[in-house]
């Protein structure tokens, strides 16, 4: 049964002269903003400390690493080959791609060098980038869905979206679907967990966000359309689907170790005893 919901939404959000604001750019910058407000506030909560400017450092550079992990693993996982043969695309970020499971991988290692470099714990970190990153999810899905892009599979639900893009028919508004999971809903389980004092044991958010976003994914991949280049792996499986499996199994692992050890949340690491010396000296 055809719907009365159709997509009619301007992926521009304003324009200044010559160049478009886009709704998905905006996304990007208010996920750091707030996330980056959210994250201080847990810091203050736990009562560890970790300088403002650390902060500003290590949220900087994972962020830049969260960019080109996304854009390289679109380009490798979902590029099918194209990118090989003419690798200069890799670059045009305007004509859109971007990958989750890459971004995940470029953040651990952005995250990973900045942490070392700063004296900070990087599971601290992690576990702290873990509990803001479900806002960036939730700003990334709804401007995907204001794009016209990544919708679901045909529907005869009452909420059922009609895109442009989509054909005449109403689909599943997987877009939304993603926002309310792996957004919203992860974000209040994870924001509930971070307000016990003492924190909860390192680990304990990294290993719930992985564990959960991939379940989340995984679950509304089946009314989400795959990719059109790849369809279905093997005739039954998306790569959606197929990246996420490892993100649960890590969670899984994460928390079973986080559950054990039971290591306190850390901040700055003091110089060793001379250092401060040893540095000027040299």
């Amino acid at each position: 049964m055809l719907n009365d919901i159709y997509h009619s939404l301007n992926p521009v959000a304003f324009s200044l002269g010559p160049l478009d604001i886009r709704w998905y750019g905006l996304a990007y910058l208010l996920a750091f903003l707030v996330g980056g407000f959210l994250m201080w506030s847990r810091i203050r909560h736990w009562k560890i400390r970790i300088p403002a400017e650390d902060l500003l450092i290590v949220v900087s550079i994972t962020g830049i690493g969260i960019v080109v992990g996304a854009r390289l693993g679109y380009c490798l996982f979902y590029g099918n080959g194209t990118y090989f043969a003419h690798p200069l695309e890799i670059l045009a970020f305007s004509e859109g791609g971007m990958s989750f499971h890459g971004g995940v991988i470029g953040a651990l290692i952005a995250g990973f060098l900045a942490t070392k470099a700063m004296r900070l714990s990087f599971i601290t970190m992690a576990d702290l980038v873990a509990i803001v990153a479900p806002v960036g999810l939730f700003f990334g899905r709804i401007a995907n869905f204001i794009n016209g892009e990544l919708w679901g599979k045909v529907t005869n639900v009452p909420w059922g979206v009609v895109f442009e893009t989509g054909g005449v028919l109403p689909r599943h508004p997987s877009q939304l679907y993603e926002a309310l999971l792996e957004g919203l809903v992860l974000f209040i389980i994870l924001f509930a967990l971070s307000h016990k004092v003492p924190a909860r044991p390192k680990g304990t958010f990294i290993g719930t966000f992985l564990l959960l976003y991939g379940v989340f994914r995984i679950l509304v991949e089946f009314v989400r359309v795959p990719d059109v280049q790849l369809g279905y792996l093997w005739g039954f499986i998306t790569m959606g689907q197929l990246l996420s499996i490892p993100l649960v199994i890590a969670g899984i692992v994460i928390l079973v170790i986080a559950c054990k050890k039971k290591a306190p949340q850390t901040g700055k690491e003091a110089w060793p005893q001379g250092g401060e010396e040893e540095v000027s000296a040299s």
